[in-house]
């Protein structure tokens, strides 16, 4: 009956405390509520005109939506890579880095399903899709286990991040035999939410550039990229910002991972690299337009060159022993990483898979304005989600002793 009586006084305490704030609070989510604004309101006028208003064509059916629908998914698995430090090494100075991952990745998993519904010309048609409803064309279709492992990640995200901060606001230990073994479960989830995803155009036999097995491993490694990074950030933004005091250890251990994933994704792209331009082939017509252009076309060629300086200059700079040690400089590494993986995943991933196309038709893409604002504001939720979510766990996490 206590629990029963005291659940509704934790709900009820999580958002008086997440829209109880100081100025700066109050000012970043105006901020991001006005970008989220505009880009509903660009939205509706995407709906009422149809995708004409993005430059998107039958040649190139998925662009910057779906980009980001890819590169979420990476940040959502790479959120809770600190579980495998955290409990599989038993670090105990990583567990309430834990909760912060969990909390990321569910901020992540509604960013991807905010891409999905706006890359949907009817959106209204989203119920073709749902187990019961809709044909699911399961297990045939790799598009329903997207669908199976994406909300079953965000499940299992929340049963998580719900339990432990419940536990924390009783001010009891939590149970392990209710969290460690979902926690576990997590780490397979969260490699088959991205394998699953790169198995979508890996299975595509019609696009040369997305066949490749070492698809899904890069997927991964730069997963292993882009949330530590970003968790990195935060956790600094959360030290000096909240005054939430967060150890060194942490910092020091996701920055290993950083210095490791960094090379290993570099190393796997040149590789990548070596197979289309040393063999040549289908898979090369497109890595040339990437990289070099083709036929006087070279619209992605400052995109993919940004991001490979983005990467190895990410990783010269964690490499450097006394810049390393300044917290400066590991901020500008970790934003240098996540944006070079941004473009790595969207524009210099989704976009060349369709040019050439099947026709062997070299139409380019460039976003469009609208596409542009649509993202922003798509971003803008998310991280509303996140600030509102993390802003609600911090005072139970200052109030609370570790759980072990």
């Amino acid at each position: 009956m206590r629990h029963a009586s005291s659940y509704p006084r934790f709900l009820w305490r999580l958002v008086t405390q997440s829209f109880d704030g100081s100025f700066r609070f109050y000012a970043w989510m105006t901020l991001l509520s006005a970008v989220a604004l505009v880009g509903l309101n660009q939205w509706a006028h995407q709906l009422v005109h149809g995708m004409v208003v993005t430059h998107l064509t039958d040649q190139v059916s998925w662009g910057l939506y779906i980009a980001n629908f890819t590169f979420g998914v990476g940040l959502a698995a790479g959120g809770v890579m600190m579980v495998i430090p955290a409990y599989l090494y038993d670090d105990h100075e990583m567990h309430d880095v834990v909760i912060v991952g969990e909390l990321l990745a569910i901020a992540a998993i509604v960013v991807c399903l905010g891409f999905i519904v706006v890359d949907m010309g009817r959106p209204d048609r989203f119920w073709h899709v749902l187990p019961g409803l809709g044909r699911f064309n399961w297990p045939i279709s790799m598009l329903t286990w997207d669908v199976l492992v994406l909300n079953g990640y965000l499940l299992i995200n929340l049963h998580v991040v719900g339990y432990l901060l419940y536990m924390r606001f009783l001010g009891r230990r939590p149970a392990r035999r209710w969290y460690v073994p979902v926690v576990f479960l997590s780490i397979a989830w969260a490699i088959s939410i991205h394998t699953v995803t790169a198995f979508l155009y890996a299975g595509l036999g019609g696009r040369p550039f997305w066949n490749s097995a070492l698809l899904a491993p890069r997927f991964l490694a730069s997963a292993f990229i882009t949330g530590p990074a970003f968790v990195i950030v935060l956790l600094q933004l959360v030290r000096r910002i909240a005054a939430v005091p967060v150890g060194d250890g942490p910092l020091r251990t996701l920055t290993a991972i950083l210095r490791v994933t960094i090379p290993v994704n570099l190393f796997m792209l040149a590789s990548e690299l070596f197979t289309a331009f040393y063999s040549g082939g289908a898979h090369l017509t497109s890595a040339r337009y990437l990289f070099f252009g083709l036929h006087g076309k070279h619209a992605l060629v400052p995109w993919i060159w940004t991001s490979v300086c983005l990467n190895v200059g990410s990783l010269v700079l964690l490499y450097v022993h006394h810049r390393r040690r300044h917290r400066g400089w590991l901020d500008f590494a970790c934003v240098a990483a996540f944006v070079g993986v941004w473009i790595e995943k969207g524009m210099g991933l989704i976009v060349p898979g369709f040019v050439p196309s099947t026709l062997h038709e070299l139409v380019e893409y460039l976003p469009s304005l609208a596409e542009w604002k649509i993202t922003a504001g798509v971003w803008a939720v998310g991280l509303m989600v996140l600030t509102l979510a993390i802003k609600a766990a911090l005072p139970v996490l200052r109030a609370s002793a570790p759980e072990d």
